[in-house]
């Protein structure tokens, strides 16, 4: 296996992050997704604005360990996800097709046909959708955890209330800020994270 060596630019970033914001009191888990996901987005509120449990983030962590699917919202979230591939069917066009057949929104019906290729135990990554997170959470689909950070002022903040109020596994955040970068870039702290966290 190969041991991922940073750049020196994200290194320094990494210097100035922790000159600016003390993230050092959060379990091992939750302070590596906050410095990605502030890393990602030079915006230091996520300190305060990402909502999660550690068990929750140790929960997907090891699901990602053993090899369980990622399935994302949108190609720009499976594109920012550096370290694996992921399963997206939001161009798919059998997903515009059942979203016509079921009558459905795009986002809902691409959830429906990735569940049923994945199944239960997935980790689901959502920056765009916030009827994908609905839909996440009305199907059941047995997540490993879902990573909602969706981004807009319709319907955002909703689905991400939703999601914590769901009891799934789970990371949000409270704002209407989020995205696909975001996003993408706290599924990669965990994919980052090699060895048991501590």
């Amino acid at each position: 296996m190969t041991v991922r060596q940073p750049h020196p630019i994200e290194v320094r970033s990494y210097e100035i992050l922790r000159s600016r914001v003390d993230l050092s009191p959060m379990p091992p888990l939750w302070r590596a997704v906050t410095e990605r996901v502030i890393h990602a987005s030079a915006d230091l509120e996520y300190a305060v604005d990402l909502v999660t449990t550690e068990e929750s983030l140790r929960q997907g962590w090891a699901a990602l360990q053993a090899g369980a699917p990622i399935v994302t919202d949108e190609g720009m979230v499976a594109a920012g996800i550096s370290a694996r591939e992921a399963v997206c069917h939001a161009a798919d066009p059998a997903a515009a097709r059942l979203a016509r057949a079921a009558g459905v929104g795009h986002a809902a019906a691409a959830v429906r046909l990735a569940y049923s290729e994945v199944g239960p135990g997935a980790v689901w990554v959502v920056g765009s959708a916030p009827e994908a997170l609905f839909e996440i959470i009305a199907r059941r689909v047995g997540p490993a955890l879902v990573i909602g950070l969706p981004v807009g002022f319709v319907g955002a903040a909703e689905a991400k209330d939703a999601l914590r109020a769901s009891g799934l596994p789970q990371l949000s955040n409270v704002s209407e800020k989020g995205g696909s970068a975001v996003a993408a870039a706290a599924v990669n702290a965990l994919l980052y994270q090699r060895t048991e966290p501590r």
